[in-house]
């Protein structure tokens, strides 16, 4: 990517952040991304994928649980259109996944609460049952059998 990886630099700055700064500046951050154009969204998403694994984890499991959790209160349509944005650029670029402390994360996704995990597990089955199957192979070839497991699949 040529530039600044602004969207980047706004996801560290964040996870750096107390809850009661962190929760309604990343929830005001998530709504502006429906405004975005397609293109843009699309940056917006593979700036965070290359921002995450840089985190130290202790901050970034802070600011994934606030994203999660500001997720479960979207409306479905916001919820889908976010996670599958993620989905399919994973799905076109798995290796960008693999970075990740993905058993942290699942383990991070198992402290909301069950309404919350619920409602996030159903929009994510949603989405992948709803790719092609080579989409969907890819994705779950890189997802934890241990979420997986947690997400019934």
């Amino acid at each position: 990517m040529v530039g600044e990886n602004f969207a980047g630099n706004i996801i560290v700055n964040l996870a750096n952040l107390p809850d009661f700064l962190r929760n309604p500046i990343l929830k005001k951050r998530m709504m502006e991304f429906f405004s975005l154009s397609k293109p843009d969204q699309d940056e917006v998403i593979n700036n965070a994928l290359e921002a995450g694994p840089t985190i130290p984890f202790p901050n970034f499991a802070k600011l994934f649980k606030t994203w999660l959790k500001i997720l479960a209160s979207l409306s479905e349509e916001q919820r889908e259109g976010l996670f599958l944005a993620y989905i399919d650029e994973i799905s076109k670029n798995p290796q960008k996944l693999i970075l990740f402390n993905l058993d942290g994360i699942l383990e991070i996704f198992l402290t909301l609460d069950e309404n919350e995990k619920e409602v996030i597990s159903n929009t994510i089955k949603k989405i992948i049952n709803g790719l092609d199957t080579e989409q969907k192979r890819r994705i779950l070839v890189i997802v934890p059998d241990n979420a997986k497991k947690h997400l019934k699949f």
